[in-house]
């Protein structure tokens, strides 16, 4: 265990402090986009406690910015429904109730019922194998990047790159982390897994993260089969598959803006 990316710091439970290791590999005074998913899924996992509804997607909009400093976490149900709901959860800088929101997450809540009779994957299992070295710029990792273990794989023979990789750190300090919550800790990462340009020579944040799951995960590691593809005019888009020990349980897409250094 590498400690906890965020602590509670208020008593109503929805202030918490940011840790180092929520500290982006692009700035280490912002957050990586995977800790605020986590957190913010976390606040409406919470909401959704006793219902018979399950996530079926999660969309993360990032905002602006989002400083390694204590912030609020709230979460509502934006549209009601007893099979279909909407649910959405921001994030704004704590010790200012005019601060705009710097990141914000939605839900799409489903009803579930047994459809074990028809079940299918998209893709086959995927087995790790043996971990490959991780590539130069990811040396002496801080940060985000080191409370997560990486392990590189073969690359696809389609082109996309595989690794299997597990977030070391909890969520929240002293409370369990779902295994949802630690899927959403892994796969914001999807973008520099896939990563189609030199680091040493582009930028390319993403300004989104969008899941769709057929089915919840399970344990604590996850793979990303990814691949980023590069506009010619300053966007992209990567685009990956999700897979647990048990198989493939969903995809991912981000939206990409992509500056020469």
């Amino acid at each position: 265990m590498t400690g906890c990316y965020y602590r509670r710091l208020s008593d109503d439970g929805d202030t918490f402090e940011s840790t180092d290791i929520t500290c982006s590999n692009w700035d280490p005074a912002i957050q990586h986009g995977s800790p605020p998913l986590a957190l913010l899924t976390k606040s409406i996992e919470e909401l959704l406690v006793g219902s018979a509804l399950r996530i079926g997607r999660l969309t993360l909009d990032i905002l602006g910015a989002i400083p390694v400093a204590p912030a609020n976490a709230r979460a509502w149900v934006e549209r009601p429904g007893r099979r279909i709901s909407l649910l959405v959860a921001e994030m704004t800088p704590a010790g200012d109730d005019a601060a705009r929101p710097v990141a914000r997450v939605t839900a799409w809540a489903l009803a579930t019922s047994d459809t074990r009779d028809v079940a299918s994957d998209r893709y086959p299992k995927l087995v790790e194998g043996p971990a490959r070295p991780l590539p130069t710029h990811w040396w002496g990792l801080t940060g985000y990047l080191g409370s997560v273990e990486w392990r590189p794989q073969v690359d696809d023979p389609a082109g996309a790159a595989v690794f299997w990789l597990t977030p070391e750190g909890q969520l929240v300090d002293g409370e369990e982390t779902s295994p949802l919550q630690r899927l959403m800790l892994a796969v914001d990462s999807a973008n520099g897994v896939g990563s189609a340009l030199d680091f040493h020579r582009f930028t390319y944040m993403n300004t989104d993260t969008v899941v769709h799951l057929h089915r919840l995960p399970v344990g604590a590691d996850f793979a990303l089969r990814a691949r980023g593809s590069i506009g010619p005019d300053g966007i992209g888009v990567t685009s990956s598959e999700i897979y647990d020990r048990t198989g493939f349980i969903g995809t991912c897409a981000q939206t990409l803006f992509v500056q020469r250094r």
